[in-house]
């Protein structure tokens, strides 16, 4: 019977053994080694030195802010009309500007008050009254006639504060007055139906006020500081203006403050991406 040859296995080859890989290590252990608690040291200096630069860019806008704002309340007074023309927008580098005006107080009927003003823990109402403007150099009586009052128009002059609108002393006297005051802008407080509530508003806004009068105003008031002739004694205290808007000098210094953070931050996260790849390499024994 014939034999079946028997076959040999063929041989393998031997296995080829890996170097190990030593477990990882806990990322605490990775940042309490001395190489990387010094580099934690660095970038922690180093982030805080770009955030004080950062900080003190920005006490340079304050401060240029600051100047160029008390610059512009400080300035020798000028005439209304060198400022804006009655047909334009009160520019916001006028508000605060302080300024001259010669005029005629207009009807007491033409009158306002704006309430809940307090002054000394008493609340009051500020009295607002129409100052007619002389005419400007080179009209003529034409003019001034179909303007209504004067074809310079009007500008409203918070005249000062009373504890009541029935006050005797509100009323406007008569007579031509040149006066000196601040500019200031319509409050932003929403009165659009104060026209039909008389002649007692709470907010002082322009655009409520033209449909009160019937000649053209500029867009501003005037807080009242001084006038000549002089008010008399009971007349209406005399009112601070409201502070003007900050002027927005310098905006290159907050772009620079910002750019400081940025680098700041840009540091702190190249540190931790640094950290975060050597925890995450494998390391062979």
């Amino acid at each position: 019977m014939p034999v079946a040859p028997t076959t040999e296995p063929e041989p393998t080859a031997p296995a080829t053994s890996a170097a190990p890989v030593a477990p990882a290590r806990s990322l605490w252990r990775t940042i309490l080694t001395p190489r990387w608690l010094g580099l934690l040291a660095l970038a922690l200096a180093i982030a805080a030195v770009m955030s004080v630069l950062g900080v003190w860019q920005l006490d340079v806008y304050h401060s240029k802010t600051a100047a160029k704002t008390a610059e512009r309340t400080a300035a020798a007074p000028v005439s209304l009309q060198s400022l804006f023309s009655i047909d334009a927008g009160l520019p916001s580098k006028a508000v605060g500007r302080r300024i001259t005006v010669t005029g005629t107080w207009a009807a007491a009927s033409d009158q306002l008050y704006i309430s809940h003003r307090p002054r000394n823990n008493q609340n009051g109402f500020w009295v607002v009254t129409p100052l007619l403007l002389d005419p400007t150099p080179g009209s003529s009586s034409t003019e001034a006639a179909s303007s209504g009052a004067t074809s310079s128009g009007a500008v409203m002059v918070v005249r000062g504060w009373v504890p009541t609108a029935s006050e005797a002393a509100a009323k406007p006297p008569s007579g031509r007055v040149e006066l000196t005051g601040t500019i200031t802008a319509s409050e932003a407080q929403d009165a659009s139906g104060d026209a039909t509530k008389g002649r007692i508003l709470q907010s002082l806004r322009i655009p409520t006020i033209v449909h009160l009068v019937n000649y053209r105003v500029y867009d501003a008031f005037v807080v009242m500081s001084s006038a000549t002739p002089a008010p008399t004694a009971d007349a209406p205290a005399i009112v601070l203006a409201p502070s003007p808007p900050t002027d927005h000098a310098g905006l290159r210094n907050v772009a620079y403050a910002f750019q400081w953070w940025v680098f700041a931050a840009f540091t702190l996260w190249m540190y931790t991406r640094m950290l975060r790849d050597t925890h995450q390499t494998p390391t062979t024994t």
